[in-house]
């Protein structure tokens, strides 16, 4: 529909999955994201997504799926997502991520490896935590990236068991707020 601006609040429900992965956004991940309650899969990896990651994303109680890796995200993992007791598959690795891991049988569940390269401790990670601040007694490295950029031009989206492509002409490398 040319020339029309269209809203696609009454629908969010229906997404399912979001990939935008490898597609070098950059900035915070934008709070509103969180609100997507039914959402069963989120992958933001390979991006440049910096600061914290949202206090509400334990409020995606739905997700099965969650990779924010090699991204620039720093702090602590959010308290709240020991709530995601659905999650099956989880990658944080590569991140600037600190402190504690929050403690759930569900974020202990998961490999090492979807941990590394951060500054993390606590189970499942070998490095225990100090008594003071939570903090690594041990610090693992965190692998750096070099700066590059393309715009965006689409995002895939999963409603009702049937994959959309949205693209856009030209759309800037900061992170776009869709909600």
């Amino acid at each position: 529909m040319k020339g029309q601006l269209l809203e696609y609040s009454r629908i969010l429900y229906l997404v399912k999955a979001i990939d935008f992965s490898s597609n070098n956004l950059s900035g915070e991940i934008p709070t509103e994201m969180t609100n997507l309650k039914d959402l069963l899969s989120l992958n933001l990896s390979h991006n440049f997504l910096t600061g914290r990651i949202p206090a509400g994303m334990g409020n995606m109680r739905m997700l099965e799926s969650l990779d924010l890796s090699v991204n620039e995200l720093s702090g602590p993992i959010p308290e709240s997502m020991s709530s995601l007791t659905f999650l099956s598959y989880l990658n944080m690795s590569d991140n600037q991520l600190s402190r504690k891991i929050p403690t759930s049988t569900q974020l202990q569940s998961f490999n090492a490896s979807s941990y590394a390269g951060n500054k993390l401790c606590g189970l499942p990670l070998m490095d225990k935590c100090s008594a003071v601040g939570s903090e690594p007694s041990g610090i693992q490295t965190v692998g750096g990236r070099g700066a590059g950029g393309a715009d965006i031009t689409g995002f895939l989206m999963k409603c009702g068991g049937k994959s959309v492509i949205f693209y856009a002409n030209t759309v800037s490398k900061s992170f776009m707020h869709l909600f």
